[in-house]
Order: structure tokens, then C-alpha cells, then sequence
């Protein structure tokens, strides 16, 4: 705050605005530099259905879905495997092609901890890329 004392028109007090206007513009250029890190989210993979009245296409025949049930039991393509042998399964199917990608659905009425540890034992077998899959029914 700057004041005046003296002169024909007697005291005057005006308020410095260099000061603020410094501080607002270092405020700017932290949000400016801020505003970028934010996370964006999560990529997801969804598959989609193939339209009406046409079959499945070979893409959506070789895709690798693992299954988990209410009673923790894993499912690879309608194939019942475990937590122990997952990973080496997933390997042996995974020898021959070139897109990595699998895709996980489990049963809503387990902990998502079962899902995860499909995930990690996934990506353990080198599996680019783990889309979720909303659990319908196994028979499916």
C-alpha cells in the first residue's frame, strides 16, 4: 500500500497493485504447469458384438477370455484351469500369436482381488494388453 503525505490535496492512499498482480501471475503458471500431470484415466478394452444377423468374425473366435465364478473358479475360454497353472495356460496359448490380448470377466458377486490377481498373472505372461468383460453367464 502505497500514501502520499503533503502536497495541495493533502493525504492520498492507493493501494500498490504491482505486488497482487506478481502474485497472480505466479498462481497462473503453477495451474499452467499443473493442469497437464493430472491423470486421465484408465484405458479400457471392450469387445464389441458383431452387428445383427451376421456370424462372428475369426478375430472374435481367437479372442482369450478368462472367466471367474462365484466359487473362484478360473475358466479360460470354457476351459476350468486354476491360479497356479493360468499363467503357463496363457503362455502356451499365446506362443503363436502376435496380438497379445486377453480379456477379463468375473462374477460380481466375488472380491475384486480374485480379478486382479487374474491380471497380474497375465501381464506375468507377458500379455500386452487386459480388457475387463461384464460377467454374464459362463454357459455363454
Amino acid at each position: 500500500m502505497g500514501m502520499a503525505v503533503g502536497g495541495a490535496k493533502g493525504v492520498k492512499s492507493d493501494i500498490n497493485m504491482t505486488p497482487m498482480i506478481d502474485v497472480l501471475l505466479v498462481l497462473i503458471i503453477i495451474f499452467m504447469v499443473i493442469t497437464p500431470l493430472t491423470p486421465k484415466g484408465l484405458e479400457a478394452l471392450v469387445p464389441q458384438p458383431p452387428p445383427p444377423n451376421q456370424p462372428p468374425s475369426q478375430a472374435d473366435q481367437r479372442a482369450v477370455v478368462i472367466s471367474i465364478d462365484g466359487n473362484h473358479t478360473v475358466m479360460i475360454n470354457g476351459e476350468t484351469s486354476d491360479y497356479d497353472r493360468l499363467g503357463g495356460r496363457l503362455e502356451d496359448i499365446f506362443k503363436t500369436r502376435a496380438e497379445r490380448v486377453v480379456f477379463v470377466k468375473g462374477d460380481p458377486s466375488i472380491e475384486f482381488s480374485w480379478v486382479a490377481k487374474a491380471i497380474d498373472i497375465a501381464h506375468g505372461a507377458g500379455i500386452d494388453k487386459v480388457g475387463l468383460m461384464p460377467f454374464k453367464d459362463l454357459g455363454e
